[in-house]
């Protein structure tokens, strides 16, 4: 396979702990990484109806980011960031299948882990809908 390993991410634990997944499996692989953020619509309503300018948005996402930026500039492994909007599960999904990327690595649980339990996991969703192989890390 060519394509890239795809690593969800929304800078919680498991996105971290998945990150240094990504990074034994590139450097195996000589693969570059591409960090996916979802910009959940949700979410930018929130921030717009509390006034949160576009700049304070910007920051925070990547400050969500950071961490796993730093592992990958540590590990030396080739990696981009690409943000989508949209909900969490569908956008991984259609952007890993419409890119065709060779593995996806996403973390067990996010940052909400109440909408996990009353709509199911992001993981779950993305597992049974991209067509390449899934590494969920816990």
């Amino acid at each position: 396979m060519s394509g890239r390993i795809l690593l969800a991410s929304d800078g919680s634990n498991h996105a971290l702990r998945a990150a240094e997944e990504a990074i034994k499996l590139a450097k195996v692989l000589n693969k570059e990484i591409v960090i996916t953020f979802v910009v959940d619509f949700d979410q930018s309503k929130k921030d717009v109806l509390h006034s949160v300018g576009s700049i304070e948005r910007e920051q925070k996402r990547k400050k969500q980011l950071q961490s796993t930026e730093q592992k990958m500039k540590e590990a030396g492994v080739p990696y981009s960031v690409q943000l989508l909007h949209g909900i969490p599960g569908p956008a991984i999904v259609d952007y890993a299948n419409r890119e065709a990327v060779s593995y996806v690595v996403i973390g067990s649980r996010g940052l909400n882990s109440l909408q996990e339990m009353v709509l199911g996991s992001v993981s779950h969703k993305v597992a049974k809908r991209v067509n390449c192989p899934v590494l969920i890390v816990k």
